[in-house]
Formats: C-alpha cells, sequence, structure tokens
C-alpha cells in the first residue's frame, strides 16, 4: 500500500541516484577490502536508509510493506553487502521489537537503529540447529530478575559489528518444539558474549559474520522480548517480512545482471555483428526479463495483501522460493552471455554470481519454502 506516490517516488529517485554515483563506483573496493568504507556507511545514516521500516515515531520512515520492495529493488541494483549493513536495522534485528516490544524497549533501541547508531542483528542459526530452528539448544534460565544464557549461534549476519543481539533461546526445557523458545534483547558489552573470527565466504564480501558465544551471559529480565514461550511465533512473524524484502533485492539484482548482459551483447561483436543478434543470447535475455518481470509482479502481489493485513506466510515462501532461484538462473545466464568475459573479476557479473547464491540459503533454504507452502496449502483444506 503507497500512502504517497510522489513522495516514494522522491524516495526511490534519490536511493538510485545513491546507488549509481556512490555505491556501484565503490563496488571494487568493497570486495578487495571486505569492509564498507566509512564514509558511504555515514552517508547511508544521513539518507536515513538505517531506519526505513522502523516506525515514524521511533525516527524511522515507516515504510510499508509495498513501499519497502520497491525501495529494497533499488538498493538491490547494487553489491548486496552494501544493503546488508542496513539490513538488519530494518527487518529481522528489530522487527520483534517492533512487533512485540515493550514500549521501554522501542524508546532505548528503535531510535538507535533507526539513526544508524547501533547495528542490531538476529541470532537464530546454530552450529546444529539450520532449517530445524525448534531444534535450538542455547538456553535461557530464569533467575531472579535476570536470564542466564548459554549457546552459540553461528552465521550470523552483522555480528561483528552489531550493538545488539536478537537471541532466541530455550527457556523451558520442558518443550523440546517451538512453544519452549523465548526472544531476548542482548547489548554488546554484556559479560559473557564473546565473538568468533569473521567467516570467510563464497561471496558478499564486506557482508560480515561470524559465531556468536553465550557463557553465562546475565542479562535483565526485562530484556525478553513479549512473553515466554512467544519468540519462535515472532520470529516467523519477523521472516515472513524478510522473505519478501530478499525477494526484492533478487529482483534488484536480476535488473542490474540483466541490463550488464544486454549492455556486453550490445558491444561484443561476433561473426560480424553484436551477439545481441543472435537469437541464441536474444533467447537468455527474454527469459531472463520474463522470469525477472513475474518475480516482481508475485512480490508487489504479496506485499499489497500483507500490508490489507492478510496472513501471507504461504505467499512469502513462493515469493522467496522463486526469486531466488530465479536470481540464480539470471546469475548464470548473465555469465554465460559474457562468455569467457564472464568468468573474470574485471566483469561484476562473476562477483555477482557468487554473491546470489547465499540468497537460496538464508532466511529459509528453498527446500524449507517449500515445505511451508505445501503445509499450508493442506492446512488450509482441513
Amino acid at each position: 500500500m503507497i500512502r504517497d506516490p510522489e513522495t516514494l517516488d522522491q524516495l526511490i529517485s534519490l536511493i538510485e541516484r545513491f546507488v549509481r554515483e556512490r555505491l556501484i563506483p565503490a563496488e571494487d573496493q568493497l570486495a578487495e577490502e571486505g569492509k564498507l568504507p566509512d564514509e558511504i556507511l555515514s552517508e547511508m545514516r544521513e539518507l536515513g536508509l538505517f531506519g526505513l521500516t522502523i516506525p515514524e515515531e521511533y525516527g524511522g520512515l515507516g515504510l510499508t510493506m509495498e513501499e519497502e520492495i520497491k525501495v529494497s529493488m533499488a538498493l538491490g541494483y547494487t553489491s548486496p553487502a552494501f544493503r546488508s549493513i542496513l539490513g538488519t536495522n530494518n527487518g529481522i534485528g528489530s522487527a520483534a521489537i517492533v512487533f512485540n516490544g515493550t514500549e521501554q524497549q522501542k524508546q532505548r533501541y528503535l531510535p538507535k537503529y533507526a539513526s544508524g547508531e547501533w547495528v542490531a542483528c538476529f541470532c537464530l542459526t546454530e552450529p546444529e540447529a539450520g532449517s530445524d530452528a525448534a531444534s535450538l539448544r542455547t538456553t535461557a534460565r530464569r533467575e531472579g530478575e535476570h536470564y542466564i544464557i548459554n549457546g552459540t549461534k553461528r552465521y550470523i549476519t552483522n555480528a561483528p559489528v552489531a550493538n545488539t543481539f536478537n537471541v532466541m533461546a530455550r527457556t523451558n526445557p520442558e518443550i523440546k518444539g517451538a512453544r519452549g523458545i523465548s526472544s531476548f534483547i542482548v547489548e554488546r558489552e554484556t559479560p559473557g558474549l564473546t565473538l568468533g573470527s569473521i567467516d570467510k565466504k563464497m561471496g558478499q564480501s564486506g557482508s560480515m559474520t561470524c559465531d556468536v558465544i553465550f557463557e553465562d551471559c546475565k542479562i535483565p529480565a526485562e530484556n525478553i522480548i513479549g512473553e515466554e514461550g512467544e519468540g519462535f511465533i515472532t520470529a516467523m512473524k519477523v521472516l515472513d517480512r524478510g522473505r519478501l524484502h530478499i525477494s526484492g533485492v533478487s529482483i534488484g539484482v536480476a535488473k542490474r545482471l540483466i541490463d550488464d548482459a544486454l549492455s556486453y551483447s550490445m558491444q561484443r561483436k561476433q561473426f560480424g555483428q553484436p551477439i545481441a543478434e543472435q537469437q541464441l543470447i536474444q533467447a537468455m535475455l527474454a527469459d531472463s526479463y520474463t522470469e525477472a518481470y513475474a518475480s516482481e509482479t508475485m512480490t508487489l502481489d504479496a506485499a499489497r495483501r500483507r500490508d490489507l493485513g492478510e496472513n501471507i506466510t504461504k505467499e512469502s515462501s513462493a515469493c522467496k522460493l522463486f526469486c531466488t532461484e530465479m536470481v540464480g538462473r539470471v546469475a548464470d545466464r548473465a555469465v554465460q552471455i559474457h562468455g569467457g568475459a564472464g568468468y573474470m573479476s574485471e566483469y561484476a557479473v562473476e562477483r555477482f554470481y557468487r554473491d546470489v547464491r547465499l540468497f537460496r540459503l538464508y532466511e529459509g533454504t528453498s527446500q524449507i519454502q517449500q515445505i511451508i507452502i505445501a503445509r499450508n496449502m493442506i492446512k488450509e483444506l482441513l
């Protein structure tokens, strides 16, 4: 639901210009150094990009889901690591507090997230709990006015630079499933919290992840988000929105890949003419455009339904499944159209080919999305 089309158009134009003039020229530097340039980080803060989805009363822009998809597509046109640093503040790092936090929690944390002063992250995955998140082993034991957290979280995006950690932990060991899990806010300087070394990854250089270790980590009882046993339920609400956001980013990346492939095919000549004149090249371009167009249409439809208050768990998983698989195919075709050049780091398609592989894994693998979709289909008939 777009509240003010003119204002949204101005915001998207501003972001598109920022992407074109500042982020795309810095892509190689980001890939080589593995971190965002400080001046770009400062500009992101000044533009308000860390508070896009945070409610206006806490310093954000309060974008609706449809508006967020439009923005995520614009941000997706450049290296995913640029979006990653602000993505957790706008999504899985802050959403639980927005949905279920107390007013005191909202007042303390949301303005800091919105300004970019603090970076939030989301701690669900563990060494033995990924797709089967309900089997997590991290525990939170109540002792008077505190909880004591023990456990290890793995592959946590933005953990190396995070100020707060939204941690999923089991508060009731008697309940082995999702109902025994609660959600907590843990601040960086809390004794007992340590970080592992920064992970070396296939792609998305500059988007930092690492282990987060809790050893008798003592936090105030008031840092629980919602009630005991509500954490996993809240996490699933958070992921419904996050999966639509990743769908939008995937569409933005696909558009960049299509534009790069089209531009290269118009310039590269073989047999006395641009390769864009070859029908098999045209077929790859056409398939890529068609799939990206279908992805955009379905994602915007799901976003509008969410803004209308509908339960879109099935639809968000369908979007995440289709869009992330789609961008993988588009990246593969883009490399193919570039030929040998597409295998060289001189061209952005080589880097994007590695970067987009992660989209099919985090916030639920493609196979988990298939299970969610099918289970919801079955449930609707019962």
